[in-house]
């Protein structure tokens, strides 16, 4: 049977080459093309779901935090006392090292809000670690306590600044 299909090989091979050689493929935009290179709307934020656990260690970190900022008020008052009657005396007089004993003080009452700081970074570090949303309470609790550090910072800033230098 092969033997008699045999002469129509080389026809149909043939036959192959007699098509059109000028037709190509299309250059016409394919449909994907057209769509073009906008990005995507980005979809809506996913509703914020209450994690009861994330609040109540909001809540003791808060705690823990007001009652170290009411600390370090405290002291700040003493110091500021402290700074203005040092402001006229002697470096090394005993008002002066007062206020500086006071001053180095209040930078361990900082230190002490600035571990309520690391707490409410480390909680948001771990949400965004396992890819979680914002939570609105943390990040607001965040900007708060970022707040009073700095005003803190800028309080012992001002009081140093207002004695004068060993």
């Amino acid at each position: 049977m092969f033997r008699a299909l045999a002469p129509l090989a080389p026809l149909a091979l043939l036959a192959a080459c007699a098509s059109d050689p000028t037709v190509y493929p299309s250059l016409a935009p394919r449909p994907v093309e057209k769509l073009g290179f906008a990005e995507p709307a980005t979809p809506p934020p996913a509703p914020t779901v209450q994690d009861p656990a994330l609040e109540q260690e909001l809540a003791a970190i808060t705690v823990k935090g007001n009652t170290a900022a009411r600390d370090f008020d405290k002291a700040a008052a003493r110091a500021e006392t402290l700074a203005r009657a040092a402001r006229g005396a002697k470096v090394g007089s005993d008002a002066w090292i007062a206020a500086q004993t006071a001053i180095a003080d209040l930078d361990a009452l900082r230190s002490s809000y600035g571990d309520t700081v690391g707490a409410l970074d480390d909680l948001a570090a771990q949400r965004a670690a396992a890819l979680q949303p914002a939570y609105p309470a943390l990040e607001q609790a965040l900007v708060n306590a970022r707040a009073t550090a700095q005003t803190q910072t800028e309080r012992i800033d001002a009081l140093a600044g207002s004695l004068p230098g060993a």
